[in-house]
């Protein structure tokens, strides 16, 4: 999830920072509180299946502990809790139960004998900023780690906003997790710089090594996805999406071992090299347990064809474009994966410029669909398709198939309306379009209040109400009211101070705010730094947000993970105010080689217990 707080479920429990609020840790600890009771309450329903030490449940014992001091959690506060005193045994099979960081990390602030015993049963680590912290700590903090995701660089890298040579890369950390986890089975990795060569250490050094995912990565070739393929020998996934990998061919395909017969997802639709095809249908034939394949376009529909007679079991597919299929064939054509449709919970038909009558024949054979995303080329009879089809959707993307084409139509607010007629349990949205009403975006949360994930693009920057010509405030003001769920949000479109108002008032589930082009004064920002309780992200370009906007948010930054603020308003002294206001943050300012020296045009901020890294580049100032 893109929004956890700052190594949300890495080293929250040891290193809380001071100088988040009294109001903040009163917060953490009625959480606490709750997780306390709820442990206990899930120990007592599982003792008889687990294994344990001989003990009277019948014997009401309680015992005075240590509780782990929030703001200095390696000491202990001296307050007594009665807490029933559970063996090991017991406590770290029930905790490995608990999936979430956040009630991970809530746990380990009980006390001292719960934070060990959240420690040792951890297996999964998240960390959200790779500057958050260093692996060293974390190595030290969990000893038993199975699985790692980790993220790099700001996500407005994607929009080149980003050098290339900014950092993130993933090799000091590979070094260490080799030497502490050599156990090491999973690695997810978004927006960090990866080389061959740390492809070839990451498939030498792990011998049980079984999942690699790599989202919006950069640095490296198919040579490291051939090292990979070569020695990883209990693989179940690779997974590359949308990456700057440098496509030297398709012959990587054919590196898997005869013997390789675990795969269960595989995906490499980014790529746009030829394909062995022989290899693939090969692979895909003996791995019996493959459930999702996601394929480039130069993979034809005859192709795809057999692909799936091969694997029936496929309950996610991602199609290419066979854009040249369509052209040259009758579009009935398709029909060759219909079959294989009924099964489907995700299709991927992102790079496939499909029209409407193309979509809608494909969905009526899709009636288990809960995630789809297309283009607009499908158009708003595309989508009254999916409404029509689809009940059981939760999920839609929608994705311009050309950004700069304004005289594409494209889809509009029917389209999405369409949708939320359709489809009650949507609840993640991502909809690009040239323009929209604040009546129809009222109407979609009314007929979808449970939105978690809502981020809509309006193309042209500063685009009103295209009917009324008013702001785009209500629209927003509307999600926000009518969505109490909802974390995270990108707003777009003309906006005035009022959507932000709205925002700091009704978001209080808000973990991530995507801003653009929007505002009308630093009291916008003021509002929403005011507000969101629960504000982890916060990614801001293009906005007349200056000084005093930044400035107001001294004491919520260190309960977040980062901000990003780009082409707004902020000095060099405003930012040095900051750094010094909270030693505790890494302020860093890009500069560019037309940029003033009083002027910070680029501003990443983020919490760290690491301190200054060590890898900045000159371009790179940490205040």
């Amino acid at each position: 999830m893109a929004s956890h707080g700052v190594f949300q479920g890495v080293i929250k429990a040891t290193c809380w920072l001071p100088g988040s609020g009294e109001r903040e840790r009163e917060r953490e600890r009625e959480r606490n509180s709750e997780f306390h009771y709820w442990v206990l309450s899930s120990c007592k329903s599982n003792l008889l299946n687990l294994p344990y030490r001989s003990m009277d449940l019948n014997q009401k014992r309680t015992k005075t502990v240590d509780r782990v001091d929030p703001v200095d959690p390696v000491a202990v506060s001296p307050e007594s809790t009665p807490v029933y005193p559970f063996p090991d045994e017991v406590l770290e099979p029930v905790l490995s139960l608990i999936n979430s960081h956040k009630d991970r990390s809530s746990v380990s602030l009980v006390c001292k004998d719960w934070y060990n015993a959240e420690r040792w049963s951890r297996r999964h680590v998240f960390i959200g900023n790779c500057y958050s912290v260093s692996p060293e700590i974390v190595a030290g903090r969990f000893p038993q780690i199975r699985s790692v995701t980790l993220k790099g660089k700001p996500r407005f890298s994607d929009f080149n906003l980003v050098p290339e040579d900014w950092g993130a890369d993933v090799h000091p950390w590979l070094s260490v997790l080799a030497k502490a986890y050599p156990f090491l089975e999973e690695l997810r990795l978004k927006r960090m710089a990866v080389s061959d060569e740390s492809l070839e250490f990451l498939a030498t050094n792990f011998p049980e090594f079984k999942a690699l995912s790599l989202l919006s990565c950069d640095g490296f070739s198919t040579d490291g996805l051939k090292a990979i393929a070569t020695h990883c020998r209990n693989l179940t996934e690779l997974d590359i999406q949308e990456n700057g990998i440098d496509d030297l061919g398709g012959d990587w395909l054919s590196c898997f071992p005869e013997t390789l017969t675990s795969l269960e997802v595989l995906n490499f639709a980014s790529l746009n090299s030829e394909v062995d095809y022989n290899a693939l249908e090969k692979l895909v034939t003996r791995c019996k347990s493959l459930r999702v394949l996601k394929v480039n376009r130069n993979i034809s529909l005859d192709q795809l064809q057999r692909l799936l007679l091969r694997a029936p079991q496929l309950t996610e597919l991602g199609t290419g474009t066979f854009m040249q299929d369509l052209v040259t064939r009758s579009v009935s054509e398709l029909e060759v994966i219909y079959p294989a449709c009924a099964r489907l919970t995700f299709l991927n038909l992102s790079y496939a410029t499909l029209r409407s009558v193309e979509l809608a024949d494909l969905l009526t054979h899709c009636k288990s669909l809960k995630r789809l995303w297309v283009l607009d080329t499908v158009g708003d009879s595309g989508l009254e398709a999916v409404g029509s089809c689809c009940p059981l959707l939760e999920e839609l993307r929608v994705f311009p198939a050309d950004p700069f084409d304004q005289e594409v139509a494209g889809v509009t607010e029917s389209g999405f309306v369409s949708v939320s007629r359709g489809c009650p349990k949507l609840h993640y949205v991502l909809y690009f379009c040239h323009q929209m009403t604040n009546a129809a975006v009222a109407t979609i949360a009314r007929n979808c209040p449970g939105f978690t994930h809502f981020r809509l693009c309006i193309m042209n920057p500063g685009q009103p109400d295209y009917l009324t010509n008013e702001p785009m405030d209500e629209a927003f003001g509307a999600v926000v009211k009518t969505c109490p769920n909802l974390q995270r949000l990108a707003v777009s479109g003309r906006l005035t101070d009022l959507t932000f108002e709205y925002i700091g008032k009704y978001a209080k589930n808000l973990e991530t705010l995507s801003v653009a082009f929007a505002g009308s004064s630093d009291l916008g920002l003021k509002y929403v730094l005011g507000g969101c309780p629960k504000l982890r992200k916060l990614e801001i370009r293009d906005c007349p947000f200056g000084n005093a906007a930044l400035l107001s948010g001294l004491t919520k930054y260190e309960s977040m993970r980062s901000l990003w603020m780009s082409a707004c308003n902020l000095t060099m002294n405003a930012c040095r105010v900051l750094a010094k206001e909270m030693p505790r943050l890494n302020v860093e300012v890009m500069k560019d080689e037309d940029s003033e020296d009083s002027q910070a045009h680029k501003v990443y901020v983020y919490r760290t217990v690491a301190g200054p890294r060590r890898d900045a580049p000159p371009f790179v100032l940490t205040l």
